[in-house]
């Protein structure tokens, strides 16, 4: 991956949430326009660390961050991060599908419209390439303006991709994106991932190994805070390094 340009990266990256450490010492390199997937048993640090790329931390009391995070080689704690940029740069999508309450288009234009985006051209031609590009446009064509809330589990998954992508981002985080759907839903989350990873760095939390190795070139295995291992996703499922690697993919535990 040495030629291959970073996209994120931690150094030494300690997280505290009050006196209980969550991630210890984390260095990683994210590759640019790869799926790279995170994986481990619950509660080891995931989900955590992929809220660090887009500062999603913040919102929880009392934590603490120590090292160094970076999206294109810039310390996203730094003093005087526009925070809102950083959020727009790095998109994401969460566990539980969360249309807002209004129309189809309205859910995509939203966060066009809060950058200023008014024209109606312009703001048709946004709704058609983000919804072309999450795979849902010849499905909800004809009823743009009918309630999100009217679509399916996994329509409104990629509705969520399709209204993070709508911002043009350069990042996708995911966090579990299909753990609620059923497997033909999850089945289209995964072709539109692949489809979108010529475009954007992709980072994956989940807790299906099959998933994992389906849609990612990379693969970082996570234990209780600490990063066990990081490779090629075919070296990870065939040949890890690390025995304990080796336990959590053949199911012996997690």
């Amino acid at each position: 991956m040495s030629s291959i340009r970073t996209a994120l990266a931690s150094r030494d990256l300690d997280l505290f949430y009050g006196e209980v450490q969550a991630l210890k010492k984390i260095t990683l390199e994210v590759p640019e326009h790869r799926i790279t997937a995170l994986i481990g048993p619950s509660g080891c640090g995931k989900s955590t660390f992929l809220r660090c790329f887009n500062r999603m931390n913040d919102m929880i009391d009392d934590v603490r961050i120590e090292g160094r995070v970076l999206v294109d080689g810039e310390d996203v704690n730094a003093p005087g991060v526009d925070l809102e940029l950083l959020r727009s740069r790095v998109g994401m999508v969460f566990q539980k599908s969360n249309p807002f309450p209004m129309s189809i288009r309205e859910n995509v234009t939203f966060g066009p419209r809060m950058a200023g985006i008014h024209g109606r051209d312009r703001l048709d031609e946004i709704v058609e390439r983000s919804l072309k590009q999450a795979d849902l446009w010849q499905e909800v064509r004809d009823r743009l303006d009918s309630s999100a809330l009217d679509l399916s589990g996994g329509q409104q998954q990629r509705l969520c991709v399709a209204r993070t992508l709508a911002n043009e981002p350069e990042i996708l985080l995911l966090d579990e994106p299909a753990s609620a759907l059923d497997p033909i839903s999850t089945a289209k989350i995964e072709e539109t991932l692949l489809q979108l990873k010529d475009r954007y760095t992709i980072l994956i939390v989940t807790h299906n190994l099959q998933q994992a190795a389906r849609v990612s070139d990379s693969t970082a295995f996570f234990m209780l805070g600490e990063l066990v291992e990081f490779s090629d996703t075919t070296t990870m499922f065939t040949n890890p390094n690390e025995k304990i690697t080796e336990e959590y993919i053949t199911g012996r535990f997690g």
